[in-house]
C-alpha cells in the first residue's frame, strides 16, 4: 500500500445526498480506514456536491491543485467518485495527478484503464436508464 501525504476528495451528485450526508459519510469512513493503514497522512478535504458528468468542478480542480502544491496524492473512496469519464480519467496521468481510489488501492495504469472504460459505459447506461424511466413516467 502507499505511504505518504493524501488530499482526500469526496463527491456525491445531488443536493439531497449531501444533504443527508450518508454518502459522504460512507467516502469518508473508506478512507479513514485506508489512512489507518500506514504511515499516511490527510493534508486537506475536499468535498462537492455535483455531477460526475462535470469534469471542470471547482472543488476538483482545487484539490487538484492542493496535490501539485504539496506533492500529495489525491484519494478517494472509489473511482466513480472521481469520474466515469474514461478520457477524463486517463487524462490524469498526462495532468500530473497521482490518486489511490480506496476500493482498490494496488491499481496500476492498466488497471486503472480497464475500469475507467468500465465506468464510462456504466455512466451511459445510467443515462438511458434515466431517460427511459422519465419517458415511462411521462409519455408524450
Amino acid at each position: 500500500m502507499t505511504d505518504g501525504n493524501f488530499i482526500s476528495y469526496l463527491r456525491v451528485s445531488t443536493a439531497k445526498q449531501g444533504q443527508s450526508g450518508l454518502g459522504l459519510e460512507a467516502q469518508r469512513h473508506a478512507i479513514a480506514q485506508y489512512l489507518n493503514g500506514g504511515a499516511r497522512t490527510l493534508l486537506d478535504e475536499f468535498v462537492e456536491v455535483e455531477s460526475g458528468k462535470n469534469s471542470e468542478r471547482p472543488k476538483l480542480v482545487a484539490a487538484f491543485g492542493a496535490c501539485r502544491l504539496t506533492g500529495a496524492k489525491l484519494l478517494i473512496a472509489k473511482l466513480d467518485r472521481l469520474s466515469r469519464d474514461a478520457g477524463f480519467l486517463l487524462g490524469l496521468e498526462k495532468a500530473g495527478v497521482e490518486f489511490v481510489a480506496v476500493d482498490m488501492p494496488h491499481a496500476n495504469r492498466l488497471t486503472i484503464g480497464i475500469m475507467a472504460v468500465v465506468a464510462d459505459e456504466e455512466r451511459r447506461m445510467i443515462s438511458a436508464r434515466t431517460k427511459a424511466a422519465l419517458a415511462a413516467a411521462w409519455p408524450v
